[in-house]
């Protein structure tokens, strides 16, 4: 179930849902003191991040952290936890607690599983901002990955796992549906006609091995969908 915000154009958008998701932030830390944010990575959401980095918001009190990331260190120009420190990690909200997605020495799977404590504690995520592929990917799952069945499987107890895709570069690591589409809040920010058509047919696709980002709709509350051509 999705319920769908369109935006005059993409300026618009950009501060459109950094303006929801700092509303939503400040209510969880009026409730319970504290409150958890997780993010897309990629080039869509910049000016979202940039944006939302300077709500007035007790960012002590927020934890940020992605929804996945590629396998490469911050060094790489490809790495998304580097983004994020460009982004989000900046002015007001250069005082949140970060959780960066590399660690060195670490294999993949040792990460998911480092990772994966640390967000455990952190559940049900918050606020959660997801991006969508043309291929109707969501985070790293990925049509034909090679860990797509146990990323979506509703009894899967890992919150974090490694994935590999023929469509992606390099190895990743992502959160898994379960997790992501029990976020208290659940948003999806696309912009442009290839991402609007793409939705269209991932609500008319059946199977969510086929357009994974189905297996996130498919949440307890209605993903808001914010869109701009």
């Amino acid at each position: 179930m999705i319920d769908l915000i369109e935006y005059q154009n993409k300026d618009v958008l950009m501060t459109g849902i950094a303006d929801v998701v700092a509303e939503q932030l400040a209510e969880i830390l009026e409730k319970k003191g504290s409150a958890s944010l997780a993010v897309p990575g990629g080039s869509t959401p910049l000016p979202f991040l940039e944006k939302l980095s300077h709500a007035e918001l007790d960012w002590q009190n927020i934890t940020v952290f992605l929804t996945d990331e590629r396998f490469v260190p911050v060094t790489s120009e490809r790495s998304n936890t580097r983004m994020l420190r460009n982004t989000i990690v900046q002015n007001k909200a250069s005082q949140c607690q970060f959780i960066p997605f590399w660690q060195p020495d670490l294999s993949s799977d040792e990460l998911a599983q480092v990772l994966g404590a640390q967000i455990a504690k952190l559940l049900p995520i918050d606020v959660c901002v997801l991006g969508m592929g043309a291929d109707m990917h969501t985070a790293s799952l990925f049509p034909g990955a090679d860990r797509l069945e146990d990323a979506l499987a509703e009894d899967q107890t890992e919150i974090m796992i490694p994935m590999s895709a023929a469509t992606a570069p390099e190895p990743r690591l992502t959160l898994t549906a379960p997790v992501l589409k029990a976020a208290t809040h659940l948003h999806l920010l696309i912009a442009g006609q290839e991402k609007r058509d793409a939705l269209e047919l991932a609500m008319k696709t059946e199977s969510p091995h086929d357009a994974p980002v189905k297996a996130v709709m498919r949440s307890h509350n209605p993903m808001k969908v914010h869109f701009a051509l």
